[in-house]
């Protein structure tokens, strides 16, 4: 209803509004002109009953006269077409019930016309319910009526009135124009709501298809989005594996003290920038909702001292006082969750308390608050007596990219990812963070996480050996195809090889390294994933389907610099045994090959040695 309604308001316009559906705004119509019309017939009715003094009559028609006044300034000032319907009908339902009963004491053609009239405007006003019961209402007084008056039953002691020719032709008249009017009205709504739907209707299919095309964008964008970081982080990791690998091979070779010193400073600057790396493509995995939990078995205790156990290094070079406490009760209890992660938050955490802090200690708590058989609370507390942070920036810093203030960033440097990636892991396990600081004094970094409890023995883990650097011997007699298209790459895997007497032969693509395994014996492959002609999945693939049941089930560990999430998976499908992620650390390398052999032995091993049926 519009605004301008008044009390004062005669005007149609200022009682309909765009808020009002199409139906709605019938109905007030209908009943705006409506009663206009009708209080028309009334009066001439009123005028015609005065003529000839028929006293009930004339009682009845001023009677109806000052309602219908009434009900179009209550419908002109408040626009409640509900209320005005049921007044109309329950009086008009009144006034028939009485002209039949009462006054004329029969069924006559104006009572029937009043019936149907009734019955339309019931059901087109107020819907199937009332119009029902408005229906019945009228319909069965009338009905029964007509039974008693045919049966001679119906006697009041009241004289029945009789209307006069003009009065009657006035009123029928009247009762056929509303009931033409009523169905004209309503027709033409109903013809305008379903143009009005079929626009609609048009319009949501337009708007429809305009979503698919936006959904198939926004997925193509983010399916780009993945295949560039992956390239980027290749093109990236590429030269920082050769730039580490490097440095791990002149460290080994034993070099003078100031050599050694450049080569720290070598392979220091390189994991910084592969640690900033690594920071971006996780951050990207996190806010893409692609991170994945485990559930692994691990003791939190030694976790927690393997995370510091670097940590306190850095601490005691910077001259501060490393402190690591930890509840007994971890010491013996395994328990369940994804020691990765809370590596990530951890080392993040205590990363950040040794930058900001000159002076002074860095303390590690890791409390027991609830302790039940099958599961456990465990308060975690990375403290600090660094530079502390104002209280207004204390939501500012864990957005990323961001650190306390400009000075900040230069003075310390960093990308202002670390406290980003920590908070948003945490909300991904449904935790918050917690932060206590005062600037020149400190910070204090705090949340729980409740973890599941190994209440079943561990199993013993001789299946899985760890691999040692003196393992060489195991190595020497191995000889490993390795399919590698970028020069630096081989030239730093011929150089490990060497060190570790490992015969090896190299594919500069896919397709030759399938055409090598197909006249060659290999212990093994390392593949490359991103190769030109053929890539290191197709290449597997190919590897897998050769008709030397040796050949094809060869060991096959996949070289990877992409930061895609589905890699794993991508690697397990396309028939490949492990992956190890470039830059790639030479022990993990060796373990996993040498693990692989093994396994791939004693399967061959226990084939040949089945008895024969």
């Amino acid at each position: 209803m519009s605004t301008a309604a008044g009390f004062l308001n005669l005007s149609i316009k200022n009682i309909l509004s765009d808020e009002q559906t199409m139906l709605a705004q019938a109905r007030i119509r209908l009943l705006y002109y409506g009663l206009g019309l009708v209080f028309v017939a009334v009066f001439a009715v009123f005028l015609s009953v005065l003529f000839i003094d028929q006293t009930p009559l004339i009682v009845i028609a001023g009677g109806v006269l000052v309602l219908i006044a009434g009900l179009f300034k209550y419908l002109t000032w408040k626009a409640d077409w509900k209320t005005v319907s049921h007044a109309l009908l329950a009086v008009g339902t009144i006034i028939n019930l009485a002209d039949a009963f009462i006054i004329f004491q029969k069924v006559d053609i104006l009572s029937i016309q009043l019936v149907l009239l009734f019955i339309i405007f019931g059901f087109y006003m107020l819907g199937q319910n009332w119009g029902l019961f408005y229906s019945l209402v009228n319909l069965l007084p009338i009905v029964l009526l007509m039974i008693y008056s045919y049966s001679n039953l119906y006697i009041i002691g009241i004289r029945p009135e009789k209307l006069d020719q003009s009065t009657l032709i006035i009123s029928v008249l009247t009762n056929f124009i509303m009931m033409v009017y009523i169905h004209n009205h309503f027709y033409n709504a109903f013809l305008k709501n379903i143009v009005q739907l079929k626009k609609t209707g048009e319009e949501q299919f337009r708007l429809n298809i305009n979503l698919e095309q936006a959904i198939d964008k926004a997925e193509k964008s983010s399916h780009a989005k993945s295949e560039f970081l992956s390239t980027m982080s290749h093109e990236i990791r590429t030269p920082l594996n050769a730039v580490i690998g490097m440095s791990n091979l002149l460290m080994m070779g034993n070099p003078r003290p100031d050599q050694q010193e450049n080569l720290e400073i070598l392979k220091f600057s390189a994991n910084n920038l592969l640690a900033i790396v690594n920071d971006v493509l996780d951050f990207n995995k996190i806010e893409s909702g692609k991170v994945v939990f485990e559930n692994i078995r691990f003791n939190l205790a030694e976790l927690m001292h393997n995370i510091c156990g670097g940590q306190i290094i850095k601490a005691n070079e910077k001259g501060l006082i490393f402190k690591l406490k930890i509840d007994d009760v971890f010491r013996n209890k395994t328990v369940i969750g994804d020691p990765t992660r809370i590596t990530q938050i951890i080392f993040n955490l205590v990363s950040n308390a040794i930058k900001f802090t000159r002076q002074g200690y860095v303390e590690v708590k890791v409390n027991c608050i609830e302790d039940r058989h099958n599961q456990v609370v465990v308060r975690f507390s990375v403290k600090d007596s660094g530079i502390g942070i104002e209280g207004d920036n204390l939501t500012a810093i864990f957005e990323p990219f961001t650190q306390e203030s400009v000075t900040t960033t230069r003075q310390y440097g960093g990308t202002g990812l670390g406290l980003a990636i920590v908070k948003r892991l945490l909300e991904l396990k449904g935790v918050q963070m917690e932060v206590k600081s005062k600037p020149g004094q400190g910070s204090e970094f705090l949340f729980s996480l409740e973890l599941p409890v190994a209440t079943d023995k561990p199993e013993e883990h001789a299946d899985k050996p760890r691999i040692a650097p003196q393992h060489d011997s195991e190595l020497s007699n191995l000889h490993i195809l390795v399919a590698e298209d970028n020069m630096v790459n081989t030239m730093l895997m011929k150089k490990f090889f060497s060190k570790w007497q490992v015969q090896s032969s190299f594919a500069e693509n896919g397709e030759r390294a399938v055409e090598m395994m197909q006249y060659g014996n290999f212990d093994i492959v390392l593949m490359d994933l991103q190769m030109p002609v053929m890539n290191g999945f197709e290449a597997a693939m190919e590897i897998r389907k050769l008709p030397d049941g040796v050949k094809s089930s060869v060991p096959i560990i996949a070289l990877t610099a992409s930061a895609l999430t589905d890699i794993r998976e991508k690697v397990f499908s396309a028939g490949m045994n492990d992956y190890v992620s470039k830059p790639f650390k030479p022990d993990e390398l060796k373990e996993k090959i040498v693990t692989l052999v093994k396994r791939k032995a004693s399967v061959t091993s226990a084939t040949f040695n089945q008895p024969a049926l």
